[in-house]
């Protein structure tokens, strides 16, 4: 099995034919005809997001990177038959996160299929300032320590004075790149070299935040 990352490129500021998008959702309805003014009101009311067009329309600043794609083979009447699969990172470095995966015959529908699975499952990263080392006021770490974990890794997310940076491998530091978290440490177990269930690590930890009940907005 191949495996390569992609270099990280910026989404286009809406979708290619958005002009000709039809709205099957009432929520794809509301954000077309400008009644839904930003995308962290859906994720706090816990709106599902059923077309990665509302995304589009509503955060034009979303990057994307292409951290894993991979090739299979099987055996059909045919003869061998090839399908590729890859696994594709979305953020705008500032609060929102997402991760998807595709397949497809070809390399360029499997990313393709993979950035809407992205979109789809976009998140809010929670910042703050939790370090008791820093205590600046201003969000550029976690506002406390999370952990997450997908099939055998785990993750331990710790907030970090400013200037730290991100201490994790590659795979996690991209992640938070994109999410919009400037200082950390962490710490990952498991099967690591597994960017797919790394990356689910990451973004079920930085997920936590978003299931906490608080009594006022993290700082």
């Amino acid at each position: 099995m191949k495996l390569r990352r992609g270099k990280v490129r910026r989404v286009a500021a809406v979708a290619e034919n958005i002009d000709s998008w039809v709205p099957r959702t009432s929520l794809g309805k509301a954000v077309k005809a400008k009644e839904v003014g930003s995308l962290e009101d859906i994720l706090q009311k816990g709106k599902p997001i059923l077309e990665a067009e509302i995304v589009d329309v509503l955060v034009p600043t979303l990057m994307q990177e292409t951290i894993e794609l991979s090739s299979t083979q099987r055996m059909t009447d045919s003869g061998r038959k090839a399908k590729y699969r890859a696994v594709v990172v979305v953020g705008d470095s500032e609060r929102y996160i997402g991760i998807g995966a595709g397949k497809a015959d070809e390399v360029r529908p499997a990313i393709e299929a993979a950035v809407k699975d992205a979109k789809i499952n976009i998140i809010h990263t929670n910042l703050g300032c939790g370090s008791s080392q820093c205590n600046c006021g201003t969000k550029h770490s976690l506002p406390i320590q999370v952990q997450g974990g997908y099939s055998g890794v785990k993750v331990l997310l710790k907030p970090a004075p400013r200037g730290t940076g991100i201490v994790a491998n590659k795979i996690v530091k991209r992640v938070l790149q994109l999410a919009g978290v400037k200082d950390v440490w962490t710490k990952a177990e498991g099967r690591t070299r597994n960017r797919f269930s790394t990356s689910m690590a990451v973004i079920n930890a930085i997920d936590e935040l978003n299931r906490m009940r608080v009594k006022q907005p993290w700082s």
